[in-house]
């Protein structure tokens, strides 16, 4: 049976873990699980066909970790085509079973917060699609994924070389999001853009934990739901990995989660053939919940998703040349620290979204429109309009975008629709459609509906539904008709009530040529809104539109208590409003504009503002009253869960350029070293994931340590030797993988018997404090910041 219909039709089962199941076998610490398939395949296939009798319906090839990162062409070649081979074998002639290439992440973290290029990605990711699809793997899984910007890679490489199904699974904490911020309906929104053929969970933690997780795709979500959970939080005993979630309380587990509504069921860490066969028999008689289309409209940014419903949603105007002289001399300038500065004094004024146009003829618009949107996702966690008449430019930016942007726009013109609908179909997005067509803007309402109905009919013809359109009927100036303002909101109102779709309007442009514009603007917008408007792109510096927003927001029932008008009212000046505002943001308490700087991630801003205080301050005065206090305060907001990891990377690398500065200062004159003691830091053998590595050595060189870093696949005896070298007083241990635990236990006990009065510091995704304890570390961390708390207080 073809597997898309299988998935629309009924329950799919997939395995369980495998590394745990090689180390029983005897994989050894360190070694590659991969290079299993051509040295021990009789282990590899022996695993795979008790997964079979257990009632697996795919099995995933022992392929996880197989990239160009690792393994050179020709070994990769083998691997992949021996790791299809031994599951192809193990399967026989047992029909409606499948081959899985199993894909997981390449352990670094993509620009602008890493190293790693988007692009460069797509490439690792793409080789070893092309090799699975070439020996005749029968779907793809993505799993493991904690980033959202490399799930993206993952699927466009997996798009762009093969027509196989795609299975997406991402690894989500206990605080219900991925490492670097998503949320489930994130997830969501992004993949279902990209068509993916199921999304979920896996990983990470056991089948209860993920519940707030599961139940979050499963309401956001009209794909078939994924969950492999591991059987539970790992611990050592006698010297080996077990779990504390036997196959009993899982199966019972995953029966729950089939009665709500997912139905591809599989086991990660720690789960073996008898989690899967109890699994099995549970659902046994048991009919998947009907999938059915949620007609959710939403965007999404690489944190959360932005849902248009009843709520009007705010669309920032301010980056946009038009009209704006200081925006097109940053354009031309190549200010980005401008753009960025506008793109966070909206977020702070209230906006849902920004809009982002760079449009000018004296620049070149691809290159920087994808340098906006690619650095303003690092300092801001908003969704982002994509703005512009250049598809190229398009293409590029949506390519690069991190979630589900609104794409702004398309008209009723053939050659329009032919140009955007194929990017909008290949990476999602919400389409802005504009009721004009050859003929021009149509005077009537009933000229623009017919414009909207033409629009729908050609989105269908490329798979985008009602859902992922939203209307702009257009304001046109009152002062040249009397009657524009009637026939856009009218077109507006219809749409929105008889064709189901929502709307969205440049408000602003109602009153061209008249004094006292915001006057008209504000009661347009209200009229707008009462209309049934979804979504205004319009000025959030404008007082009176904020007023109309929050009182539109009061009277219709959507602000409880009326409490953020209460908020928004009582910072109004007791004078009488003016007609319009200076075009300029109340600043919230930094303590400095360097502390803002830092705060906000602006890197240029922040070294030129260190470089000014320099000229005055003693640098380790700068150091202790600006950029740690900085530093703390955005380090308290990612403890408290209010600051994401790309926010707290960028204040890291904003706080690192005025670092440079200071440096130049203490070299200049002669000043005191500004530098704690040496840590040494490494990624232990066997393991080449270093995004928890590089954030923590971020950081701590943020802090004012020397860190010494050793990188990745670092041996117990490299470690031992840096440590004596430069008679660090403190280690840190990194590991993503069950695989390579044991390798850091061994680091640690060569640690205690060459270097006793070092201290050590581990973490990873798959330690727990109970693990950290067993094996002999001084302290486990659980995120960044507590490693660099732990620092300090030595």
């Amino acid at each position: 049976m073809d597997l898309r219909t299988r998935i629309a039709k009924d329950f799919l089962i997939l395995d369980g873990g495998m590394g745990t199941l090689l180390q029983g076998a005897g994989l050894q610490s360190g070694e590659y699980p991969e290079r299993w398939n051509v040295t021990h395949p009789e282990v590899i296939r022996q695993i795979h066909e008790d997964y079979l009798a257990a009632g697996s319906d795919v099995i995933s090839a022992n392929t996880f970790g197989a990239n160009s990162l690792k393994f050179g062409e020709d070994e990769l070649d083998a691997l992949v085509r021996a790791a299809i081979e031994n599951a192809r074998t193990a399967i026989g002639d047992l029909e409606d079973k499948y081959v899985a290439l199993d894909i997981g992440p390449t352990g670094r973290l993509l620009r602008p917060l890493g190293d790693f290029d988007f692009e460069e990605a797509v490439d690792v990711f793409a080789k070893t699609v092309r090799l699975g699809a070439k020996y005749g793997a029968d779907l793809i899984i993505l799993e493991t994924f904690s980033d959202s910007y490399e799930t993206k890679a993952a699927v466009v490489a997996a798009k762009e070389n093969c027509d196989l199904p795609i299975i997406v699974t991402n690894a989500y904490g206990a605080d219900g999001k991925l490492m670097t911020g998503a949320t489930p309906a994130a997830m969501v929104a992004m993949l279902e853009g990209l068509r993916v053929d199921a999304v979920g969970a896996n990983c990470s933690l056991g089948p209860k934990q993920l519940e707030g997780v599961v139940d979050e795709l499963l309401a956001n979500a009209s794909l078939p739901v994924v969950l492999q959970p591991n059987a539970g939080l790992p611990r050592v005993e006698n010297g080996k990995t077990v779990y504390d979630v036997d196959s009993e309380e899982f199966s019972s587990a995953m029966l729950e989660f089939a009665r709500k509504g997912v139905r591809i069921l599989g086991g990660c860490c720690g789960t073996t053939p008898e989690y899967i066969k109890k699994t099995v028999q549970k659902l046994a008689g048991l009919t998947p919940v009907p999938l059915t289309d949620k007609n959710i409209t939403c965007i999404s940014s690489y944190t959360h998703a932005v849902r248009f419903e009843s709520e009007p949603i705010l669309i920032g105007e301010r980056i946009n040349p038009t009209g704006k002289k200081r925006f097109k001399q940053a354009l031309i300038e190549n200010d980005i620290d401008y753009i960025l500065g506008e793109g966070i004094n909206q977020q702070e004024k209230g906006v849902h979204v920004l809009d982002v146009n760079v449009g000018l003829p004296d620049i070149d618009e691809s290159k920087m429109l994808c340098r906006a949107v690619t650095e303003l996702q690092a300092v801001t966690d908003l969704p982002l309009q994509i703005d512009t008449s250049d598809a190229d430019a398009m293409e590029k930016a949506l390519r690069l975008y991190n979630g589900k942007a609104m794409i702004n726009s398309v008209s009723g013109k053939s050659e329009s629709m032919e140009a955007v609908f194929p990017l909008a179909a290949k990476y999602g997005g919400l389409i802005v459609a504009l009721t004009l067509d050859d003929q021009g803007i149509p005077s009537t309402a009933e000229g623009r509906i017919e414009i909207a109905k033409k629009i729908l009919a050609r989105a269908s013809e490329y798979g985008i539904g009602a859902k992922d359109i939203i209307f702009d009927t257009l304001a046109m100036t009152v002062s040249a008709d009397n009657k524009a303002a009637i026939a856009t909101l009218n077109a507006l109102k219809t749409i929105k009530n008889e064709l189901g779709c929502h709307t969205s309007l440049g408000v602003s442009n109602v009153s061209f040529g008249l004094p006292r514009r915001e006057i008209v603007n504000s009661t347009f917008f209200a009229l707008a809104l009462e209309n049934g408007l979804s979504a205004a792109i319009m000025n959030p510096y404008s007082v009176d539109m904020m007023k109309t927003y929050h009182a539109f927001r009061a009277l219709r029932g959507l602000d409880d208590n009326c409490g953020h008008f209460i908020d928004f009212a009582t910072t109004l000046p007791d004078e009488k409003p003016q007609s319009t505002v200076a075009q300029t943001v109340v600043e919230e308490n930094y303590g400095s504009e360097l502390q803002k700087a830092v705060i906000k991630g602006l890197r240029d801003r922040a070294a030129e503002l260190c470089r000014a205080l320099l000229t005055s301050t003693a640098p380790l005065d700068v150091v202790q009253n600006e950029i740690i206090p900085a530093l703390d305060v955005v380090g308290q907001g990612f403890e408290a869960k209010k600051v994401y990891l790309p926010q707290l990377l960028m204040s890291a690398e904003a706080a690192k350029a005025a670092f440079e500065e200071v440096k130049i200062a203490v070299t200049a004159n002669g000043a005191e070293k500004v530098s704690k003691f040496p840590v040494v830091i490494a990624t232990v053998k066997g393991d080449i994931h270093d995004i928890g590595k590089n954030i923590v050595k971020l950081l701590l060189e943020n802090y004012g340590f020397d860190v010494v870093d050793l990188g990745r696949d670092v041996s117990p005896e490299e470690v031992v030797e840096a440590v004596k070298q430069k008679n660090a007083p403190l280690v840190a241990l990194s590991a993503l993988m069950t695989t390579t635990v044991p390798a850091m236990e061994e680091t640690i006990t060569l640690l205690r018997a060459s270097a006793p009065d070092c201290k050590i510091i581990v973490g990873g995704a798959v330690l727990t404090q109970e693990y950290a304890d067993r094996i002999g570390a001084d302290h486990y961390a659980k995120d960044a910041m507590e490693a660099v708390r732990y620092a300090d207080s030595i």
